[in-house]
């Protein structure tokens, strides 16, 4: 609440923290109709371009990197963004499977004891079909922004990382700042900036990408 400014909790989330993936609920922290800075809960992956629908439903988008994408730049306003809190994340390794098992997860956090930092993300109200055996619902989804991985990254996932916010001063410009000020923060986190870690040693320690 101090990092983020946020005096507004209705996502109501009392656990101190909570394995999260695509279509599932999280917490995130964005400015309310009212001005205040809240914390609210969202469905992970926002609504997908119609070109790559396939079926009768719409099952998300969980990362955006194109923002010149004309589907993506209606949120690229302050209004629309929001700032996920994370201690650690974790991307899949295929390098690291053994045969005959599952892909492994590889660990990513800023430092050993895994201090709380934010994707930089966008979030939406929407209405439609998630789930088929749902039918349609109401929903407010969120995505994040997604960059060119770094040195700690790309030997595990050479495709992308989270655009990744460490400081009260950068979740302040991109929660309230103009597209033009905060553009920038689209960019790979420092390479020492970022480790890898061990597994959490219980459920609830981090967030699956």
């Amino acid at each position: 609440m101090e990092f983020t400014k946020a005096f507004a909790d209705k996502a109501g989330w009392n656990a101190p923290s909570l394995d999260v993936y695509p279509g599932t609920l999280a917490p995130i922290v964005r400015v309310g109709t009212d001005g205040t800075r809240e914390i609210a809960s969202a469905t992970w992956g926002m609504p997908t371009p119609p070109a790559y629908i396939k079926g009768n439903y719409d099952p998300g988008v969980t990362n955006i990197r194109n923002v010149n994408s004309p589907h993506w730049r209606r949120w690229l306003g302050p209004t629309s963004r929001c700032a996920v809190p994370i201690t650690s994340f974790a991307e899949p390794d295929p390098a690291s499977k053994v045969e005959g098992g599952r892909v492994p997860n590889a660990w990513f956090a800023q430092n050993a004891e895994r201090p709380l930092m934010f994707f930089a993300g966008f979030w939406t109200p929407w209405k439609g079909v998630r789930k088929v055996r749902d039918g349609e619902r109401e929903f407010e989804l969120y995505g994040f922004l997604t960059t060119s991985p770094n040195e700690i990254v790309s030997p595990i996932h050479q495709k992308a990382m989270p655009a990744i916010l460490t400081t009260p001063e950068e979740v302040e410009l991109w929660l309230t700042g103009d597209w033009d000020e905060v553009k920038h923060l689209q960019r790979p986190l420092p390479g020492n900036m970022l480790v890898v870690v061990e597994p959490p040693a219980k459920s609830g320690d981090g967030l699956l990408l």
